[in-house]
């Protein structure tokens, strides 16, 4: 029978086990690793025990780390690894205190990585399709460090095809963002997007399917439309702040004429006090003292006297002063003038 010889060598490797003491290593082991998160694999050995254990390590500067120590899991993440450069692992199978063989592999994050499907978002618009991509995110880096960081090669590579057909079509872009243009209307496209390494040749996972229907020219927007719309907003805003303008003003003027005064001063005072001079002098006119007026003697001689004077007769003749005469005492209480252009004091009379 064929399944004969696999069953001898079970048996046998079963019968020699407690006889040599040696336990079997681990099965397929391989590394796993998509967008640098590496997890190593590895299948549990024929052994007639069930509570095997495993101990996985990795290389670091020419000794051996633990990783994984005595788990009974079928896997370990080696994320921690750095991307760049030769990785040596090695992983062996545990019973009590005894221990198989070390089974290693040798792994380059950078080279042996799996590029995952980016991210995509598509929007219909007339008889096109526009689309956005994100590229897919690094294990244990932060959020805005993705795949298109690392290799500077990064593009994306397109296929589409109209949904119920077999024809594909492919497009290759750069940029995070492509337009599918000159599509039939009416029709649902399919689309799927990978990273693409263009230095290297080497793709990454396809996404899975996007399908999205197109439109009609005819459901755009017209141009003029859109210009009528803009120009209508401009004016209603416009009117909308000249309104409030208006509004504030009659405010200002209504809150001024209530709380300021109706009356004002005649135009008289309003152009005496004008005068710098004028104000100046009023602010410092106060009452002066009552004071004692000096006046000076003030003779008049009269056309008689001058003729006496002339006669040779009287030369030598000695009159007493004559007595003041009536304009003479106008005289006195005669004040002197004051030019126009100064203001007026108005004293109390002070007897002589």
């Amino acid at each position: 029978m064929a399944w004969a010889p696999s069953v001898a060598g079970w048996l046998g490797g079963f019968l020699l086990v407690p006889v040599l003491g040696m336990i079997p290593p681990p099965k397929n082991v391989r590394m796993n690793s998509v967008n640098f998160k590496n997890i190593l694999q590895w299948e549990v050995p024929a052994f007639p025990q069930k509570n095997l254990t495993f101990t996985a390590q990795y290389e670091s500067y020419r000794y051996f780390q633990d990783r994984c120590k005595n788990t009974a899991s079928t896997q370990c993440d080696f994320s921690l690894l750095s991307k760049y450069g030769d990785h040596t692992v090695r992983v062996r199978a545990e019973f009590a205190d005894e221990y198989s063989e070390w089974v290693n592999i040798t792994f380059c994050p950078v080279d042996d990585t799996i590029i995952g499907p980016p991210e995509m978002q598509i929007e219909s618009l007339a008889d096109s399709l526009h689309m956005r991509f994100s590229a897919p995110q690094i294990e244990n880096e932060p959020e805005t460090w993705t795949m298109k960081n690392i290799f500077n090669s990064w593009a994306y590579k397109i296929q589409y095809w109209k949904n119920g057909t077999n024809e594909k079509l492919q497009v290759t872009s750069q940029y995070d963002s492509e337009v599918l243009r000159d599509l039939e209307p009416w029709t649902t496209y399919c689309i799927q997007v990978q990273g693409f390494l263009l230095h290297q040749n080497r793709a990454g996972e396809w996404s899975e399917p996007v399908c999205e229907r197109t439109t009609s020219d005819a459901e755009t927007t017209p141009s003029w439309i859109v210009a009528v719309i803009l120009i209508v907003s401009v004016l209603v805003v416009f009117l909308f702040l000249l309104g409030c303008f208006a509004m504030l003003w009659f405010i200002y003027k209504k809150t001024k004429y209530t709380f300021c005064s109706g009356t004002s001063l005649p135009q008289h005072l309003k152009e005496f006090l004008g005068h710098p001079h004028h104000s100046t002098f009023l602010l410092f006119s106060f009452p002066l003292p009552e004071e004692t007026e000096v006046f000076d003697k003030l003779s008049i001689i009269t056309e008689e006297s001058k003729g006496s004077k002339q006669s040779p007769g009287d030369s030598c003749a000695s009159e007493p002063p004559p007595e003041p005469g009536p304009q003479e005492l106008e005289s006195k209480d005669e004040t002197p003038s004051l030019p126009d252009d100064e203001p007026v004091l108005l004293t109390p009379t002070s007897e002589a």
